[in-house]
């Protein structure tokens, strides 16, 4: 098992008290255990410490054996996109709300980190997705997700009308509201609520579900993680249609835009305590079989 002797530490900003005592007492315990440790800006700041006291994210992944993530799945996301290269793995402490991702809470962190400090952990690696935007001029640019790449109308009632090909096969027009192409990890996000399926995390696979789609036989599709999918907006004005990555990053999409997205080269790698259970996680956060105890089978 690996040694994590250097460990870094990424925070949500958010200047609450909260945070705050969750990250000292995260760097005292790191400490203790006679780790170097190394922080984010954002983590620098909430604790009000100088700027030139947080290094850039893109620098703890080359520095550092392991990255704790101190806020909710937004923050592990944008750690999970920026680090995805490093191959540096990513423990999450949960301050946020329904925590998918970010699985350990702050009333065990020290227990579970003396755990893992000690090799008892286990690894989960997750597909992301990149995405370009041909004929634009930034083409060339490749924008990263591990949740999701959306392809959606702004600010507009009307709808947005695209065709989908796959691996250079036409399969659909459609007019909607947009499209949301999710990996595994995505399937419990904005996918989920536009009524795709929920995808184990270690499936090789991309979803495309529709957002309100006009033709009510347009549903979701599952298709080999693989594979590469454009779709070629048709006509629209200019800014009405746009693209977005995790919820984070978003990019305008010109008139008779195509977007290719395609498996990342890269994957993010996540730690989990020993025993983490997958669908435990979604008994508790969908409210599953909350009414008995139930006893495997076997």
């Amino acid at each position: 098992m690996p040694q994590f002797r250097t460990v870094g530490i990424i925070g949500r900003q958010s200047g609450t008290p909260e945070v705050e005592s969750i990250l000292r007492r995260l760097i005292k315990h790191l400490r203790r255990r006679s780790c170097q440790v190394l922080l984010d800006g954002e983590s620098a700041r909430e604790l009000g410490l100088k700027a030139a006291d947080g290094l850039p994210v893109a620098v703890l992944g080359a520095r550092c054996d392991l990255v704790v993530v101190v806020g909710g799945d937004g923050t592990l996301l944008h750690a999970g996109r920026a680090l995805a290269g490093s191959r540096v793995p990513l423990l999450g402490i949960n301050v946020g709300r329904l925590g998918f991702l970010v699985d350990v809470s702050p009333s065990e962190m020290e227990s579970v980190l003396d755990a893992i400090l000690e090799g008892e952990y286990e690894t989960d690696r997750r597909a992301l997705l990149t995405a370009a935007v041909l004929g634009d001029p930034t083409e060339g640019r490749a924008y990263a997700a591990l949740n999701d790449v959306v392809i959606h109308k702004w600010n507009t009632a009307r709808m947005i009308q695209f065709d989908t090909f796959i691996d250079g096969v036409f399969v659909s027009a459609q007019r909607s509201d947009g499209l949301i192409l999710a990996t595994p990890t995505g399937s419990t996000a904005y996918a989920l609520s536009g009524g795709g399926p929920l995808v184990a995390p270690a499936l090789d696979a991309i979803l495309l579900v529709p957002i309100c789609p006009h033709d009510l036989s347009n549903r979701p599709l599952v298709v080999p993680g693989g594979s590469c999918i454009e779709i070629r907006v048709c006509g629209h004005d200019v800014g009405q249609a746009r693209m977005t990555c995790d919820g984070q990053t978003e990019v305008p999409l010109p008139s008779e835009a195509l977007v290719r997205i395609c498996r990342h080269p890269d994957r993010a790698c996540l730690i989990h305590p020993k025993g983490h259970d997958h669908y435990q996680i979604l008994r508790a956060k969908l409210g599953w079989g909350t009414h008995t105890q139930v006893t495997s089978p076997c």
